[in-house]
């Protein structure tokens, strides 16, 4: 499990692949899971927890970049 800290003082593009890699390793855990092969159950919430978080940092910098270039404008006009 990663901490939120650790991602948020991560680049965007480093995020962004890290997003990916839980994904993967996500779908793959849930087709052991489906076949009868997944060992270790524990993993599955910390990995969806893994995305959740991972996916709230990038929206988090998304909405602060927009309300910047909002915020720009407005001194601009």
């Amino acid at each position: 499990m990663t901490a939120a800290a650790e991602l948020r003082e991560m680049v965007d593009e480093e995020l962004e692949n890290r997003l990916a890699e839980a994904k993967q390793e996500l779908f793959n855990l849930r087709f052991q899971h489906v076949t009868g092969q997944l060992d270790n159950y524990s993993r599955l919430p910390q990995l969806k927890r893994d995305v959740a978080r991972i996916n709230t940092i990038l929206r988090e910098r998304e909405i602060a970049a927009a309300e910047a270039l909002e915020a720009e404008e407005k001194q601009g006009a």
